[in-house]
This record gives structure tokens, C-alpha cells and sequence, in this order.
């Protein structure tokens, strides 16, 4: 389902999953994580529609984890500019979590794809959500950070992408506007601050050939 990996990929992928939807999203173009915090501010809800609808002009399939917040704003953009979306549960199939995105879930394991590691009857267990992190990490090209607090699960996301080795992105409003001791850490081990100036460098590292050299002029401020 994954695709070729690496030795290490392999040992880090989940041994078994399950899906509904699309599974060819798995298979072309690029794929970008957008993440962030459950309960956002405005700017970050406007921040995450912006660079989820700048990666689907250059048909990227935005990767999230069916949250409530950023995540919910990520796979809703993408429907809404017509581009293509994965959500990776933290749960069953059978139970996806939250239930206020039970129609949302719906519309993308039809349309999109909905990817699970957990089998039908898994009880919910906070745990998973760092595994199921973890497994976004693995399917993405790269991630980024849109908006997250000193203690958000998004952390972990950030984490496993830069342990994989894939690119990972902040938003520098983020590292700017915030104190916080996770963000500056990873930018010591490798996380890069992402901007107007320099977010079509981001294409550079995605093997899908769509990198397009036009100004950004609508990217967050």
C-alpha cells in the first residue's frame, strides 16, 4: 500500500492497514501533510486555506488527520478547490473520531481516501494518535506546521517527519508569535521556517515535477 521504502520506512510502517476511497492517492504526485492545533485562531484558519490551496494549484494531495481544526480546514480545502485529500485516523474505520466530522468523513472515503492502521473494534486510546502520526509522516513528501501549542499532539507529527528524514516545515508566523521550545528545537534538528519568500522551495522536494515560479501574493502574513 505504501510503496517502496526504505529499510528504516519499513520498520516504522504499520504492518497492516485498512482504507476506503482512492488508494491511487497513495500512488501520484506529491503529498503534503498540513497540520496544527484542534483549536485554532482565526489567522491560523485563514493560514491553513491559504497553503492548502497553493499546494493544490500545483496539484498537491493534501495529507491530514481528520481533527477538528487545522486538519478539518486542510481536507476541507481541498475539497472545496477541487484538489485531493488523505485522512489517516487515529481510530477504526468503523469509528471515526471526532464524531462532529462524521459527514466530513463520509464525503473523503468516498471521494478521497481514508486511510486506518487500527482494525474494526479498536477502542479509543489517546496512544494511537502519535502512531497514527507517524504513519502521515511516513506517507508524506513532506510536512507542515501551520499553527500549535506548547503541549499539541501536532508535535509528534513534526517529530516523526524529521526522524523519517522527510522535510518539515513552519510557518514563520508561528516561530515568530509564539514562544515555544518545541519549534525552536526542531529547527536545530533540521525543521525550516516556511514564508511568502520562500514557499515555492518547497516543491523542490516533492517528486511530483510541479514547481512553478510565480510570486505568492496571498501567502499568510
Amino acid at each position: 500500500m505504501f510503496g517502496a521504502l526504505n529499510e528504516f520506512e519499513k520498520k516504522h510502517a504499520p504492518h497492516k492497514a485498512y482504507y476506503s476511497g482512492h488508494l491511487d492517492l497513495l500512488k501520484r504526485g506529491g503529498r503534503v501533510s498540513v497540520v496544527g492545533s484542534r483549536k485554532p485562531t482565526h489567522n491560523g484558519i485563514r493560514r491553513a486555506e491559504i497553503v492548502s490551496r497553493r499546494l493544490i494549484e500545483h496539484g498537491i494531495t493534501i495529507v491530514s488527520g481528520l481533527a477538528e481544526g487545522i486538519d478539518t480546514v486542510a481536507h476541507q480545502a481541498a475539497l472545496k478547490y477541487n484538489g485531493s485529500t488523505i485522512a489517516v485516523l487515529g481510530t477504526p474505520l468503523n469509528s471515526p473520531y471526532p464524531k462532529s466530522n462524521q459527514e466530513l468523513f463520509e464525503i473523503l472515503a468516498c471521494e478521497q481516501l481514508v486511510i486506518s492502521q487500527f482494525p474494526s473494534l479498536t477502542p479509543f486510546q489517546p496512544k494511537n494518535f502519535p502512531i497514527r502520526n507517524r504513519t502521515m509522516a511516513l506517507i508524506s513528501h513532506a510536512t507542515i506546521v501551520i499553527e500549535a501549542s506548547e503541549k499539541s499532539g501536532t508535535v509528534h507529527q513534526g517529530w516523526e517527519a524529521l526522524r523519517l528524514g522527510r522535510p518539515l516545515y513552519l510557518l514563520e508566523n508561528l516561530v515568530k508569535e509564539g514562544n515555544l521550545s518545541w519549534a525552536k528545537e526542531m529547527l536545530k534538528y533540521g525543521a525550516q521556517l516556511l514564508s511568502k519568500d520562500n514557499f515555492e522551495d518547497l516543491f523542490y522536494t516533492i517528486p511530483s515535477g510541479l514547481i512553478d515560479a510565480e510570486r505568492y501574493s496571498d501567502f499568510p502574513a
